[in-house]
């Protein structure tokens, strides 16, 4: 006993020097990322942004996966449904700026998230997964076999400009223009900055919405949702508008990726993309936000390193991936905990 109680004070501390190290590693990766268009290469830059995206699309999966227990396999139609509106209204109408672009691809997708919500969630668990993959599936083959003037057929919208940005933009490349900077490299790293502000912007908003009422809501329907339904909670609709939220910030991230690319087609629609974000979820931490957007970056990092080296880079991703699982279930930003629980485990084996 007296040994127990000599502990306690000590863990009080590795507790405490956990969450300072871990709101740390935070602000120095905030720092890290705010600075990284003045110094890194535009090859990197560019790596960064679609890292960025796909930590937005990552952070949806999440929202589904880790706070609400229902994992989904058709988040890229929501993803590709934002990218083909915003490309299609940005043809239409070269001159709209960037919010109307921005805002008709998230409500497209999420409009399109009601009905398949509505109709995906009469299931629960395997039935959930495959339910959404065929849903996604669906949309996938309509898409590409619509007629050429409307989608483009199999080669996509092509020649998207991106809008400026007005005020901001001006004066990003003014500063860029002083440092010596190309005005289009100085639109590549403009642009990174608009990803970055999306991302902490989404990060941010989520992080509200996880520790709200609704949060907490989600929270207890993800552990008992039969209990939850006792109580009188409307377990569906709570459901529905968390799926239609995820589903919004899907097309959030296939906009920007639109904008970026300068094209959209309908292959961002393929459940291949909805398994790539899943994994990458996975690997990052579900159930904490940062989790997923690590992963984002991990996972787009090694794809693109593992496609360098080989072309069976698939079946080494999917190694790497069953690893996690296997090793660090809960995901990257499980390892403090690991390493501190083997130390806990080592000083009682000591003790005894």
């Amino acid at each position: 006993m007296t040994e127990i109680a000599a502990e306690a004070p000590a863990l009080s501390l590795v507790v405490r020097a956990g969450h300072v190290a871990r709101y740390g590693l935070l602000a120095g990766a905030l720092l890290l990322l705010a600075s990284l268009s003045f110094w890194a290469p535009t090859f990197w830059v560019s790596i960064a942004i679609q890292a960025l995206i796909f930590a937005v699309f990552a952070m949806s999966v999440d929202l589904l996966l880790g706070y609400t227990g229902l994992p989904s396999l058709g988040q890229a139609a929501f993803y590709g449904t934002g990218g083909l509106v915003c490309a299609k209204l940005a043809l239409a109408s070269p001159g709209l700026g960037l919010l109307p672009l921005v805002g008709a691809s998230v409500a497209g997708a999420a409009l399109l998230a009601v009905p398949f919500g509505a109709l995906s969630l009469r299931v629960r668990g395997v039935y959930f997964l495959m339910l959404t993959l065929a849903f996604g599936q669906v949309l996938w083959s309509l898409a590409f076999q619509t007629p050429r003037e409307w989608l483009g057929g199999s080669d996509g919208l092509i020649g998207v400009v991106r809008p400026p940005l007005d005020l901001l933009q001006r004066i990003d490349e003014q500063l860029w223009l002083v440092v010596g900077v190309s005005p289009r490299v100085a639109a590549v790293r403009h642009f990174y900055n608009l990803t970055l502000v999306a991302a902490i912007l989404t990060f941010t908003a989520l992080s509200l919405l996880v520790r709200s009422p609704f949060g907490r809501t989600l929270e207890g329907i993800r552990e008992n949702e039969h209990r939850m339904r006792a109580l009188g909670c409307p377990t569906f609709r709570y459901q529905l508008a968390v799926f239609v939220v995820a589903g919004a910030l899907a097309g959030l991230a296939g906009c920007l990726l639109t904008l970026f690319n300068g094209f959209a087609n309908s292959s961002s629609l393929y459940w291949t993309n909805s398994g790539l974000v899943l994994i990458a979820a996975i690997v990052g931490g579900v159930r904490t936000l940062a989790g997923p957007a690590l992963g984002a970056f991990v996972v787009l990092i090694a794809q693109d390193a593992l496609s360098s080296y080989s072309q069976r880079w698939p079946l080494l991703l999917g190694a790497i991936f069953v690893g996690f699982v296997l090793f660090l279930p809960n995901g990257l930003l499980s390892t403090g905990r690991v390493l501190h629980a083997l130390a806990r485990a080592g000083r009682a084996g000591h003790w005894s």
